[in-house]
């Protein structure tokens, strides 16, 4: 019986936490006659790709596609790299001020990044970066670093250092044993932290906005939903279509690693 309950629970709340996900797909499909309809339809009688042609057609939507893109790949990549070798000296290595580097970063990730929206943008404005996709790069790594590098320490404390040790005493240097040992077991946890870091600085949405002012052509992609409007009002067919080909990039990202994510469990625990 609590088994019963629990998956009961589990059904629901996967049901409401799915439903606005599908009314988006739902409603990029149906005919602007339906989605203006009194009566909702929960599938679409005569499905229409119209929607999507007009998304696409849109003035700056691949230039914006391509600056979410960019600067979310660049700020992921940066972190993942800066996050690896920081979160390797504090699992594996014993230096003075160790600990209150843990607590920095933990505090950092606690923050709530609204409250440095001033400070960035009186340092981009002096420094003459406003308008520019890097320092919305730089943002954007600032902001997927801290919980970059909490995960990555987690997931290298948890492997046993014995088998670094063990591949170093067959004649591997510490540099080598950290390739063929350590790196397999820890990449279920770059995937984790690079599919989290991707999807904050995909949706990311108040920085740009305040950061891009006056070139609209640096903006990225939930600047341009939020602006996706007719002479006519909002178009919601287009919106919701527009919307889904924005999801589209994380969702499959999120099926790719979901599939790998257990390959590095134990490769490179087996000796040779």
């Amino acid at each position: 019986m609590r088994r019963l309950t629990l998956n009961a629970a589990a059904l629901v709340v996967l049901v409401v936490m799915s439903f606005p996900v599908y009314w988006m797909f739902l409603t990029a499909f149906k005919p602007t006659r339906d989605i203006q309809s009194e009566t909702p339809t929960f599938w679409p009688a005569s499905p229409t790709l119209e929607h999507f042609a007009t998304a696409v057609n849109a003035p700056g939507f691949w230039t914006f596609w391509r600056n979410s893109l960019l600067v979310t790949v660049v700020a992921v990549l940066l972190a993942l790299l800066v996050a690896l070798l920081a979160a390797f000296a504090v699992a594996r290595m014993r230096w003075r001020g160790r600990g209150a580097f843990v607590v920095m970063v933990f505090a950092a990730q606690m923050a709530p990044w609204e409250a440095l929206l001033v400070p960035v943008f009186i340092i981009a404005r002096d420094t003459e970066l406003l308008d520019s996709l890097a320092m919305l790069t730089g943002v954007y790594f600032m902001i997927t670093l801290p919980f970059t590098i909490v995960t990555l320490r987690g997931f290298l404390a948890a492997i046993p250092l014995e088998l670094e040790e063990a591949a170093q005493v067959d004649g591997c240097s510490r540099l080598v044993a950290f390739r063929r040992v350590v790196f397999p077991l820890l990449a279920p946890g770059l995937m984790a932290t690079s599919l989290f870091g991707f999807i904050t600085a995909w949706n990311e949405f108040a920085f740009v906005n305040v950061l891009i002012i006056k070139d609209q052509d640096k903006r990225t992609l939930p600047v341009w939903l939020s602006s996706f409007r007719d002479v006519f009002g909002t178009d919601w067919g287009a919106t919701m279509a527009a919307a889904s080909l924005f999801a589209l990039p994380a969702l499959l990202l999120f099926l790719f690693l979901q599939r790998r994510v257990g390959a590095g469990m134990t490769a490179g625990a087996v000796k040779g």
